[in-house]
């Protein structure tokens, strides 16, 4: 069991990609440390349940979904989208068989889970992805053993891109010599930490589009919401033309972090079709970013991040910003976690 304090619980969360729910079936997924079914009802709508039968508490999941009720595969027992026991092979269900259920509604792809009060649930809410409908988009997931907010520092200091990208996506070095580093809220909440670069040499996957001694503007731009749901917002634009004349369309990506557990994360990104967009992605996060961020949490310990004191560069400021934000969070439902 994690504790209630390991996570802010009044915020929405993203539990999986609506396609790696089974048709007719359910997913079963750890989540911010218990264990969850996801499946869709009949009638369109989404249903959340714990994943642990009240009788035993073996897993509901190794059971089976007979319309929308799903039955418990020790002795039968069969609960509906909420919660509530209604089917009892020995007859007669006791008012306490019921499991647990939270929000849960899918927006552009994604299911997303409200584990706080329920009736501070409010759908709009949640961060806006539209841009990842589409073809263009192939969306993916990968769990990474690492805590989401190390990982979330590691996508809200886009410097890291010239050292641990360097061959893959690296900018070449304009960015830590021509770039602009600013931080900013907007009116949704949202936390932006942006990179602005101009007259830059082009890096090289971006010098077969442009002619020969030619100069670009460039922009990454990562917005964050609480508690990780990030998209990064990238563009390249011949110098000097106030980024009218595209290099290349105009990109962005989500890379939404849900908590597993304290010391484990589920990732969701989306990228472009083909084999080769796959092995970038494969390279670019599993061998590049991973272990990293595995030896940053090794590092840290098990300490808490602001008892652990760690230099604190001008770079960090976004991410900075956003663990402030939670732990502004975290105590604003401390009182109603200690109750």
């Amino acid at each position: 069991m994690v504790s209630d304090a390991a996570f802010v619980r009044n915020l929405w969360y993203m539990a999986a990609w609506a396609e790696e729910v089974p048709e007719n079936g359910f997913l079963s997924r750890t989540l911010l440390g218990e264990r969850w079914l996801l499946f869709r009802c009949g009638d369109g709508t989404w249903a959340m349940l714990a994943d642990r039968c009240p009788h035993r508490f073996a897993a509901l999941s190794r059971g089976a979904r007979v319309g929308d009720v799903v039955h418990c595969g020790y002795h039968g027992l069969g609960f509906d989208r909420t919660g509530n026991c209604v089917h009892n092979p020995f007859g007669g269900a006791p008012p306490s068989a019921r499991v647990l259920t939270l929000p849960v509604v899918e927006r552009h792809g994604g299911l997303w889970f409200w584990p706080g009060d329920a009736e501070r649930a409010n759908a709009e809410t949640i961060p806006d992805f539209a841009f990842v409908e589409g073809p263009e988009h192939v969306r993916g997931y990968l769990r990474m053993e690492a805590n989401y907010e190390f990982i979330a520092d590691n996508l809200m200091d886009l410097s890291h891109a010239e050292f641990i990208h360097r061959e893959s996506f690296g900018t070449n070095g304009s960015l830590l010599e021509r770039g602009v580093h600013t931080v900013q809220a907007d009116a949704t909440g949202a936390i932006w930490n942006n990179w602005d670069i101009a007259d830059a040499v082009p890096p090289d996957w971006v010098r077969p589009m442009v002619p020969e001694g030619a100069r670009i503007d460039q922009w990454l731009h990562m917005r964050w919401h609480a508690p990780a749901s990030m998209a990064l917002h990238i563009g390249v634009a011949r110098a000097g033309t106030r980024r009218t004349a595209m290099v290349v369309p105009a990109m962005a990506n989500p890379h939404i972090l849900t908590p597993e557990s304290t010391a484990s994360t589920h990732y969701f990104y989306t990228r472009e079709p083909g084999d080769q967009a796959a092995e970038m992605v494969r390279r670019v996060f599993e061998q590049e970013d991973e272990p990293m961020i595995a030896s940053v949490q090794e590092g840290f310990a098990g300490r808490d991040f602001w008892e652990a004191r760690p230099l604190i560069l001008p770079s960090d400021a976004g991410a900075i910003r956003a663990r402030r934000r939670l732990m502004q969070l975290r105590r604003a439902e401390a009182p109603a976690a200690a109750a």
